[in-house]
């Protein structure tokens, strides 16, 4: 005889389990150059989020438009066309429906992860089943830090030392830190990042994931943006030993070992597993945890390294079990103080493995969805990897982590 069925549980005791959350896909438009000579210099930000938004759509037919619950997107210089809780108007403007909502954030360049982390805990709380999640920043327009106000008690009252504000002279703390990453040593991460963007350029890695932009030009008239425009391919060592070190006398930082000064939007769309199954939607690779941790302001970039160690306890899994890194290169010196701490090598080819920022470029807010987006076409090509991170510096002394699963892992490795 069967058991008799449990009562329902009243409104004061429902029990919410935890839902899986998947990254179906990501898109960017291709990065510029931040001044009035690049590429986007008259074209507005939020112009540049609706392009993302429409061509996620344009990809996914099966995605009803009304099925979107939700529209995060972040920038770090939140006036002007970066303004205005800019989720719910790009959304407005990208044609979504008037019901769909939106909001904004800010986690300086971790911007558009905190927007994917934020949204995925609802999708996993259960209150959305699709996201719209994804960042900007026109940093041609909008240079970081304008308009702002620091509280005159962060220097007085010696919260921080005065060079944490100032993103290169944090790096330069870095190096002082951790002598044994010389100039020479970033130089030469920089020349192959620089290299390795150029082979995955060739051979059609970096490239399906653009969104063309038509731009306009006073001077020039209408144009296509359909590449990014900061890589230098073809440096050499010899290039980046000329530079200058514009954050300290006889210093290490140089405009060839740092992520550039850029504009540029990224979107991806986020699901809930069976929701996803049920639309038809692509599964791209799925959450396992995430971490974002504070460190010491004046050496921001060695965040990475505590949110990694958080995010892998937590997922009960060690370094040893992460077959590809996306680090964001906001600089080559945090990349490489990451990979001394883990014990990896400078070339390790599980790492960036398609070039990074210091090739591609670094529109603040935006690159967290770009690392995602790269990682996730990384996994479509190794299914004998079960888990990849992605992992950046977040300015004001932080760092953030995000694990992720392959859904292709066959249990076998090469």
């Amino acid at each position: 005889m069967a058991a008799p069925a449990a009562p329902a549980p009243s409104g004061h005791d429902v029990a919410r389990g935890v839902r899986n959350v998947v990254f179906v896909e990501g898109v960017r438009t291709p990065f510029g150059k931040a001044g009035p000579k690049g590429i986007f210099a008259e074209t507005r930000a939020d112009d540049l989020v609706v392009k993302v938004i429409r061509e996620l759509l344009r990809r996914h037919p099966e995605l009803p438009p009304e099925r979107v619950d939700e529209v995060a997107i972040a920038a770090t210089t939140q006036i002007g066309d970066q303004g205005l809780t800019l989720g719910r108007t790009a959304a407005l403007l990208a044609g979504l429906p008037k019901s769909v909502p939106g909001y904004s954030v800010d986690r300086m360049c971790a911007g558009a992860m905190t927007a994917v982390t934020t949204a995925a805990g609802g999708i996993a709380f259960g209150a959305y089943d699709v996201v719209i999640a994804g960042g900007v920043e026109h940093m041609g327009r909008h240079p970081m830090g304008e308009g702002v106000d620091p509280n005159p008690r962060f220097i007085a009252d010696r919260i921080v030392d005065t060079s944490a504000l100032v993103m290169g002279q944090t790096a330069e703390n870095l190096h002082d830190r951790f002598p044994d990453i010389t100039k020479d040593r970033t130089d030469a991460y920089a020349v192959a990042s620089q290299a390795k963007y150029a082979e995955a350029v060739a051979a059609g890695k970096i490239g399906p994931e653009f969104v063309p932009v038509a731009t306009r030009s006073a001077e020039k008239g209408w144009g296509l943006a359909s590449a990014d425009e900061p890589p230098r391919p073809g440096t050499s060592l010899d290039d980046l030993a000329k530079l200058k070190t514009p954050f300290r006398p006889h210093g290490r930082i140089t405009a060839g070992n740092a992520a550039g000064l850029n504009d540029g939007a990224t979107g991806c769309i986020l699901a809930e597993e069976e929701t996803a199954r049920e639309l038809g939607l692509p599964i791209g690779m799925r959450l396992v945890g995430y971490s974002f941790l504070g460190v010491e302001p004046e050496v921001m970039g060695i965040g990475p390294v505590p949110a990694t160690e958080k995010a892998l306890k937590r997922a009960g899994l060690t370094i040893d079990d992460i077959g590809l890194f996306e680090i964001n290169e906001a600089f080559a010196v945090q990349v490489l103080a990451f990979l001394d701490h883990f014990g990896i090598k400078d070339d390790d080819p599980r790492v960036n493995q398609w070039g990074g920022a210091i090739a591609t470029g670094h529109p603040l807010a935006s690159s967290g969805v770009r690392l995602m987006t790269q990682l996730s076409r990384q996994f479509a090509e190794r299914p004998d990897v079960r888990y990849g991170i992605t992992t950046m510096c977040i300015g004001i002394g932080m760092g953030g982590t995000v694990i992720w699963e392959n859904p292709l892992w066959t249990g076998e490795t090469k």
